[in-house]
C-alpha cells in the first residue's frame, strides 16, 4: 500500500482508511475476538461528531477520556479528535489533587468514563467550580454512547460548527498531562500534524503494513500506546489487538492466538516477561517481526536476555510526550542495532548540546535536543514553562544527558531534570517530598530515581531525622504507603545528616545522586 503522506488531519486519515480497507479488521478485542471494521471506526467516529455537535460543543473545545483499555476509550480517542475536538487522555494512576488540576486546568467540558471510576472522579468534579458532563460507559463496547445535553452554560453565539469544520494541520487534536518537577502536572498540546508526523515515521522504520498487526497492552492514556500502536496501525492500514491490561500469564497466548506480527513493550513488561517460569510456554513465536521498547532505558542484560529466551529481537527506541513518542529508533535490521542505544533520530533532527547551547562533537556528553515536525505545539496556557522548554534558536530540550557516536546512534546516559520515571510512569520528587515530611520523626526529606533493572528508575528517600528521633525504615514505609500507594512509595531511605543545599537554601537534588543510595 502507498500511504498518502499528504493526509491533514485525523479525521481524514479514518475516511481513507475505511475506503481503502473497508470491512477488513482494525481493532480486535482480546477479551472475546470481537472485531471492529475500519468501516465501522468511521461510522462510530461520525455518530459521535453528529451527537457532540448538536449539543453544542465547538471546534477545539476540550473532552476527557478517563477509562481503563477497551474498544471503545481506543474509539472515543479517535473519533472525538476526528470531530475536531480536542481529546484529554486521563492517567488512571493520577492522585487527587493531580485529577482536580487536570480536570480543571484542561478546560474540559465532557468526560467519558467507567462504572469503577465514576466514584473518583465525581469527587475530583466535585471540587471545580464549574459543571462538567459525565457519560458512563462500557470500555468493552464497541459502539460510542448517545451523550445527552451539557450541564453548564453553551455559548449561544457559537463560533462553529462540528459538522461544518475542516481541520487544519496545526489545530490541536490532544492535550496529555505529565508530571512535573513541581508536581504540577504540565498540558502537552500536540496537533494532527504532530500525530501524523509521527504515525508516518514509526511505520517508515518498521517498514510496517497492513499485513502487520500489534498487540497493544500498554495503557492508552500514555503517549507511546495512543501514537505507536493506536493511530500508527491506522496509518499504516494494518491492525491491533487491544488488551485491558499487560498479563504476562496471558500475554503469549493473544500474541499467538491473534496472529500479531510485533509487539510494543516498555522495559518494565520485558522485566516480567523474563521473570515469568512459563514464558512462552512452547508457543511459535516465528510469526513475529520484532519486538519494539520504549518509555525507558533498557538494562542490556535484559535485552540480551530476552532475545536469547524468545528468539526475538528487540528494536530499542526513546519518545517524550513532547514529541508525540519516538523520536529516536534502533534500525529494523538486528546487524545494523546497538545493544544500549536508543537509536539514530525518526523524523526527527537530533543533536547534544552543552548547557551554554553550544552543539557538542561526537563522543562529548550533553543535554540531547530534538526539533522537527512531531515537536509539541507547547505547554497549553503555560507559556513560560514552553519557552523554558526550548532554546532560543527552536531546539526542544529533552532533559536527557546523552552523547552520539559516530554512527548517529544516541546513548542516554542520564537526566539533566529531577523527574522520576518508574515504569514509564512520570513521578514528581516534590510529591514524595511532602508526603515523607508529613511523618512527625522526619526533619528533611528529597526523592530521587535511582537505577532499577525492572522499573528503569525507583524511588529512593534522603532524609535527615528531628533530634532525638530514631531512624526506622519499616515505620516510613507503612507511612508513605498510607499517603502514596504502593507504586510511589519509596523503596529505599537512606539517613543523613543533612541535605545538599546551596547557597540560597535551595536544595540541589541531583547531587544526592552522587551519594549511595
Amino acid at each position: 500500500m502507498t500511504v498518502k503522506k499528504q493526509l491533514r488531519n485525523l479525521a481524514e486519515l479514518i475516511d481513507t482508511r475505511a475506503e481503502e480497507r473497508g470491512s477488513a479488521a482494525f481493532m480486535l478485542n482480546a477479551h472475546n475476538a470481537a472485531e471492529l471494521s475500519f468501516q465501522q471506526l468511521r461510522d462510530e467516529t461520525q455518530k459521535l461528531r453528529e451527537n457532540l455537535d448538536a449539543i453544542g460543543l465547538q471546534p477545539g473545545d476540550k473532552v476527557s477520556v478517563y477509562m481503563p483499555n477497551g474498544p471503545l476509550p481506543a474509539i472515543l480517542l479517535l473519533a472525538i479528535m476526528a470531530s475536531g475536538l480536542v481529546v484529554n487522555p486521563v492517567n488512571l494512576l493520577s492522585q487527587p489533587s493531580q485529577l482536580v488540576h487536570v480536570l480543571g486546568h484542561s478546560d474540559t467540558r465532557l468526560v467519558f468514563t467507567s462504572k469503577e471510576h465514576l466514584p473518583t472522579l465525581t469527587q475530583a468534579l466535585n471540587q471545580l467550580d464549574r459543571a462538567v458532563t459525565v457519560v458512563v460507559c462500557d470500555p468493552e463496547s464497541m459502539h460510542v454512547p448517545l451523550v445527552g445535553p451539557l450541564l453548564g452554560s453553551t455559548d449561544s453565539a457559537r463560533s462553529g460548527s462540528l459538522m461544518a469544520h475542516q481541520i487544519q494541520p496545526d489545530e490541536p487534536a490532544l492535550i496529555m498531562y505529565t508530571s512535573g518537577t513541581t508536581g504540577v502536572p504540565k498540558g502537552v498540546l500536540l496537533s494532527h500534524a504532530n500525530l501524523l508526523a509521527n504515525a508516518n515515521s514509526t511505520t517508515d522504520a518498521h517498514q510496517l503494513s497492513e499485513s502487520d498487526r500489534v498487540m497493544v497492552s500498554l495503557p492508552l492514556y500514555h503517549i507511546n500506546a495512543l501514537v505507536v500502536a493506536l493511530i500508527t496501525p491506522l496509518f499504516h492500514g494494518g491492525s491491533l489487538v487491544m488488551a485491558a491490561k499487560f498479563s504476562a500469564k496471558t500475554f503469549w497466548a493473544d500474541v499467538c492466538q491473534f496472529q500479531c506480527t510485533w509487539i510494543n513493550v516498555v522495559p518494565t513488561i520485558i522485566a516480567y516477561l523474563l521473570n515469568d517460569e512459563a514464558g512462552a510456554g512452547g508457543r511459535d513465536l516465528s510469526r513475529l517481526k520484532f519486538c519494539r521498547s520504549a518509555s525507558a532505558a533498557l538494562a542490556p542484560e535484559h535485552h540480551r536476555a530476552f532475545e536469547a529466551r524468545f528468539g526475538l529481537g528487540i528494536i530499542e527506541t526513546m519518545g517524550l510526550t513532547e514529541t508525540a513518542a519516538p523520536s529516536f529508533s534502533n534500525p529494523l535490521d538486528a546487524a545494523q542495532r546497538r545493544v544500549g542505544s536508543v537509536g539514530r533520530p525518526t523524523g526527527a533532527l537530533g543533536a547534544v548540546m552543552d548547557i551554554d547551547g553550544r552543539f557538542l562533537p561526537t563522543g562529548e556528553r550533553g543535554e540531547i535536543v530534538l526539533q522537527g515536525p512531531n515537536v509539541m505545539l507547547g505547554y497549553y496556557k503555560d507559556p513560560v514553562r514552553t519557552k523554558e522548554s526550548f532554546t532560543t534558536d527552536g531546539w526542544l530540550r529533552t532533559g536527557d544527558i546523552g552523547f552520539q557516536d559516530a554512527d548517529g546512534f544516541f546513548f542516554v546516559t542520564g537526566r539533566s531534570k529531577e523527574l522520576i520515571i518508574k515504569g514509564g510512569e512520570n513521578i514528581a520528587p516534590r510529591e514524595i517530598d511532602e508526603a515523607v515530611l508529613k511523618h512527625p520523626k522526619v526533619l528533611d526529606a528529597a526523592a530521587v530515581g535511582v537505577p532499577h533493572p525492572e522499573y528503569g528508575q525507583e524511588i529512593a528517600v534522603y532524609l535527615v531525622m528531628r533530634d532525638g528521633a530514631e531512624f526506622d525504615a519499616a515505620d516510613l514505609r507503612r507511612h508513605c504507603l498510607a499517603e502514596l500507594g504502593n507504586y510511589k512509595c519509596p523503596s529505599r531511605f537512606v539517613l543523613m545528616d543533612e541535605l545538599p543545599r546551596g547557597p540560597s537554601g535551595k536544595l540541589q537534588r541531583l547531587r544526592l545522586l552522587d551519594q549511595p543510595a
